[in-house]
């Protein structure tokens, strides 16, 4: 464990501070961000792979009205709040922040990662903030997801349950 707290949930004006703080201790930070609505060993897996990749790992999530938009109504099935807790208490994290914006760009150019880590399913280039991490001199590194392991399967194979 570093002197950064584990898991610690982080609002949108304190990111920044954040950030300056690990990179002034000389430590490198990895970033990636989604809805993460019903955790599952995919998401476990992606966030440790995620964690390999730098010294501190930040997960941005989908607020819910964001959630709402990319995966329809009757999502989010956990209020941000409860999702954000959840992740922050994960080995692999770090720090959480929630976000409210489409993209997660804006939490990407506050934070300045030195690593954005998402799912090999993107290519880099639909990949939100890969050119502005590359800019500054980051890198861009996609994960394998884990064949099988998706929140929609789950809910849909939930809905099928007698």
């Amino acid at each position: 464990m570093t002197d950064f707290a584990r898991g610690e949930i982080l609002a949108p004006g304190k990111l920044e501070q954040w950030s300056e703080a690990v990179h002034a201790a000389g430590r490198t930070i990895g970033f990636t961000n989604g809805c993460f609505d019903l955790i599952h060993s995919g998401h476990l897996a992606s966030l440790t792979q995620a964690a390999s990749q730098a010294d501190e790992l930040v997960v941005a999530l989908n607020s819910d009205d964001t959630v709402r938009q990319l995966k329809g109504s009757g999502r989010p099935l956990l209020p941000a709040a409860d999702r954000a807790a959840l992740i922050a208490a994960l080995r692999p994290v770090s720090a959480v922040t929630i976000f409210a914006e489409p993209t997660p760009l804006e939490v990407i150019l506050q934070i300045r990662p030195d690593v954005l880590v998402k799912g090999s399913e993107y290519s880099e280039e639909d990949i939100v903030g890969a050119a502005e991490v590359k800019s500054w001199g980051g890198r861009v590194v996609r994960v394998p997801m884990v064949p099988g392991w998706s929140t929609s399967q789950i809910i849909d194979a939930i809905r099928q349950l007698p």
